[in-house]
């Protein structure tokens, strides 16, 4: 059955992945199994969404009873469970204003579009420039690539939409240097997770709401991988003691339901008319039933908190391998938002991995991701700390 699905797949796929020659079949908390029945504890978590783990029992108590109740009705007609999620977000961020999405990459047109909107109306339509960051991801859309600081991401879709700059992440006085009168907004992740789980100097941050705020510009903070609990606060800004005026969600609010937030203040939400911006399927009552017993399980079960401790632990466990090989040039993160730099191509490493019964991931060649649901426990960490001990 194995190769006859992944055949099948082969066949009748976009070759867009690259994927691993296995076939996923079931999954329960931290752990997954493959057709074979042979088990994988999983450090990738759907890249960095299922904070929650596989199958959360809440989580599919709440999608059933909403897949019962009401699925779609459009954005037409007021549904629950959005109303009630977004209230939910805005108590506890920044923001005033929600807009949902059902993507990462529709979250960061969204506010890619709030800019510019928010400056033509403010009689300002020259102000259309954003400043993003050298290694940044913001997305595959025209628009989100566009705004990505890889040219890997950008090659073979030229011309990429213009209007958008890029200086090197973690140089204030490079971003300082490119702000023109046409530059409205700098767009940033608060850690660089496809760039290689890079992490802002002391006093980066800081500096550059400073000057956001001295230029009048917007401040667009990225936290479709770093929001939701997973760099040990429910959102990366909180580290920091800032806060942006615009914030994008994704991944891990729906724990692998499709649903994409871009959060706003007022002034710069209010820039949004009827027909200004839309979506069909964004924040359906199915998706956003399950994303609000998501964000509630955070704090019920105490998973930010454990989040943040067992983070510590595991980076200490990297750290202790760093100390004992030399092939191991760096460890960085926050929370369960982690990298080893090794001095040699992840991808072996990567494979060793899955076929010892560990799902990790790799960026930037030789950076080793380590992004597990937010519920690992420290049995589950000490076993891969071995097996990299083993072969590294």
């Amino acid at each position: 059955m194995n190769e006859n699905i992944m055949e099948h797949s082969d066949q009748f796929m976009a070759t867009t992945y690259k994927r691993f020659p296995v076939l996923l079949t079931r999954g329960q908390g931290c752990t997954l199994w493959d057709d074979q029945g042979k088990s994988y504890t999983d450090f990738v978590a759907g890249i960095a969404v299922c904070n929650l783990g596989h199958v959360h029992p809440e989580i599919t108590k709440a999608l059933c009873k909403q897949a019962n109740t009401l699925w779609h009705v459009s954005n037409l007609f007021y549904t629950e469970p959005q109303a009630i999620l977004a209230g939910w977000l805005v108590r506890n961020s920044f923001a005033d204003r929600v807009f949902f999405g059902n993507s990462g990459a529709e979250a960061n047109e969204a506010a890619i579009k709030l800019a510019r909107k928010y400056f033509k109306h403010q009689g300002q339509p020259e102000r259309y420039r954003i400043i993003s960051m050298e290694k940044s991801f913001h997305g595959r859309t025209m628009a989100t690539l566009s705004a990505t600081g890889q040219a890997k991401v950008r090659e073979g879709y030229d011309p990429v939409l213009e209007g958008f700059d890029f200086v090197p992440f973690n140089d204030i006085e490079a971003l300082r240097a490119k702000i023109g009168p046409q530059t409205g907004a700098v767009i940033l992740e608060p850690i660089q997770g496809e760039g290689g789980i890079r992490t802002p100097e002391e006093g980066y941050m800081e500096s550059v709401r400073q000057i956001c705020i001295e230029k009048g510009i917007l401040l667009i903070f990225d936290e479709i991988q770093t929001g939701m609990g997973r760099t040990g606060k429910l959102f990366g800004y909180q580290h920091f003691g800032i806060e942006p005026d615009i914030m994008t969600l994704a991944k891990a609010l729906g724990n692998g339901l499709p649903i994409g937030a871009m959060l706003a203040r007022e002034k710069i939400a209010q820039a949004f008319q009827p027909g200004s911006h839309a979506s069909t399927f964004g924040g359906t009552p199915l998706v956003t039933a399950a994303a609000l017993e998501v964000v509630q399980t955070l704090f019920r079960e105490n998973i930010i908190d454990h989040c943040r401790q067992i983070g510590n632990y595991f980076k200490s466990r990297l750290l202790w391998l760093k100390d004992r090989h030399d092939s191991v040039e760096d460890v960085r993160g926050i929370g369960l938002l982690l990298g080893m730099k090794i001095n040699r191509e992840g991808a072996s490493v990567v494979n060793a991995c899955l076929e010892n019964g560990f799902l990790i991931n790799c960026v930037q060649e030789n950076i080793l991701r380590f992004i597990p649901p937010l519920i690992i426990q420290k049995d589950d960490i000490d076993a891969l700390v071995a097996y990299l001990d083993e072969i590294l």
